[in-house]
């Protein structure tokens, strides 16, 4: 098959790629934040360079960023409790950079959803249930981050088992630094919200359906759901075993590169190899680009279709060809997710409807949705993904990755939990996982970063997707729009944090 020339796409593709509005009327300013406040505005590289030059130690910063979540809206609502002996472990990384002996990310705080296992930490996973449960040991995320010399200091909040509405019954709602009247999108609520306010340079996240990847969109921060297993699933609360993924939030996808491979246990040596060699040639010179035709340009809001045209424009001049996918019928793909989803967590937490006045709503009503599915439901659900991911690989066979819109409009309104898209108010559950979904149920790599503001000012994302293990891909793509883009530095007003 020979690739299509993006000189000869035909009237109906380029009408996909024509825009509906100025994007550069939609382009958000800088941050006038000062630059000698790493504890507001230093990603995880910039962070580890002031440490090698000594200009800052581990243990400076990590005073400031408990200072500022202390003092912050968004501290309060993002950041359930600080994890013991962090103050102890950023002292012995100050000692490290003094003698030589730093491991890669040494002094690095992060954040750690509060359903993945922190050795001495509480770890409640938003829900009554869980009283103050204790864990007893550290996931192996969370150990392996630990080994390169990262310190995990806050629990950040989540929706309960991953999975509730906005509004937490045990903690309440994590409101969008952005516009206290949205969401931050969810399950990962707390490590979208505190990386976009800046409290902290990294955090990590879980996504069965888009929950690293909405948060990351509406917030205005990077965020990689990896290939299926690339990070081990235990010590994590599970939703569902088959869509279940692990993985880093943080300010760039540059940032995700450097701390991935340490997350990758096994295969992390190789995956270090692959991203360095991929960072260092920097180009994406010749690389094909595919672009969809229907559904996920479907119930999308024109400022951010004019958002994902621009980036499109942008990656062409960094020497990408643009490819016009096939149409892929993915709605039926789509709801297979969702059965395989709910029926995973009935089976899982069924057994407490005895006390179903604990359960947050909408929980309890994806459980009741589980509960009422067949086994021949569920087994054609898991058929489908299979299915789903032949769709996929064959639709991509002859391009190296694909860039969607990421979701549909602008952070959801919390009074009405509806998303704004054209001037008309869609349910969250329409827009939500539309376009996440689709590559839980394939598993393939997919990482959000921001690609500008909507009518309102808000963030919106676009969404690379790569073949099966072409994480390190999908960040250097990542990592070439966000070197002649400044999305990725936008920061909330200080006066809203």
């Amino acid at each position: 098959m020979t690739l299509a020339d993006p000189t000869r796409v035909d009237r109906v593709h380029r009408d996909v790629l024509a825009p509906k509005v100025d994007a550069a009327s939609v382009t958000p300013p800088l941050s006038s934040a000062p630059l000698n406040e790493p504890a507001v505005v230093a990603g995880v590289t910039e962070v580890l360079s002031a440490y090698a030059s000594g200009s800052l130690r581990p243990s400076d910063l990590l005073s400031q960023l408990k200072a500022r979540t202390n003092a912050t809206r968004t501290g309060g609502e993002a950041v359930l409790r600080f994890v013991p002996g962090a103050e102890e472990a950023a002292r012995e990384s100050d000692r490290r950079f003094v003698e030589g002996r730093a491991r890669p990310l040494e002094g690095i705080p992060f954040g750690v959803k509060d359903i993945i296992d922190v050795a001495g930490a509480v770890v409640t996973s938003g829900s009554h249930f869980t009283g103050d449960r204790v864990a007893p040991v550290d996931a192996p995320v969370v150990a392996a981050l630990r080994s390169a010399g990262a310190i995990p200091f806050a629990m950040t909040a989540t929706t309960e088992f991953a999975t509730g509405s906005p509004h937490n019954p045990r903690f309440g709602t994590v409101t969008n630094p952005y516009d206290r009247s949205r969401w931050t999108g969810g399950s990962s609520t707390g490590s979208g919200a505190a990386l976009a306010a800046r409290l902290m340079p990294l955090a990590l996240g879980t996504d069965t359906g888009g929950s690293i990847r909405v948060p990351s969109c509406w917030c205005g921060t990077t965020g990689l759901k990896p290939s299926r297993e690339l990070v081990s699933r235990q010590g994590v609360a599970p939703l569902s075993w088959t869509l279940d993924h692990i993985g880093p939030m943080a300010r760039s996808a540059e940032d995700i590169a450097r701390v991935l491979p340490f997350m990758a246990g096994d295969r992390g040596a190789h995956l270090a190899g692959e991203v360095a060699a991929l960072l260092q040639a920097g180009s994406v010179q010749g690389l094909r680009i595919g672009f969809p035709v229907n559904w996920f340009i479907e119930k999308v809001d024109q400022h951010v279709l004019a958002n994902w045209q621009a980036a499109l424009r942008q990656f062409e001049a960094l020497g990408c060809h643009l490819v016009p996918l096939p149409r892929i019928d993915v709605e039926p793909l789509h709801e297979a997710g969702w059965v395989i989803l709910q029926s995973e967590l009935a089976s899982l937490h069924a057994a407490r409807l005895d006390r179903a006045e604990l359960f947050d709503p909408g929980l309890l009503h994806r459980l009741k949705n589980g509960l009422g599915y067949s086994a021949r439901d569920y087994g054609e659900a898991l058929q489908r993904r299979s299915e789903a991911l032949q769709v996929f690989l064959t639709a991509m066979r002859d391009i190296d990755a694909v860039i969607t819109p990421g979701l549909g409009g602008e952070a959801g309104h919390l009074d009405d939990l509806t998303v704004d898209i054209d001037g008309e108010r869609q349910p969250f559950q329409t827009v939500i996982s539309r376009n996440t979904m689709i590559f839980d149920v394939t598993g393939l790599p997919a990482l959000m970063l921001p690609s500008g503001v909507g009518s309102t000012g808000l963030p919106t994302g676009i969404q690379i997707v790569g073949h099966p293990g072409a994480d390190a891909l999908c960040l250097t793509l990542g990592r070439a729009f966000q070197q002649v883009t400044d999305f990725n530095r936008m920061m909330p007003p200080e006066d809203a944090v």
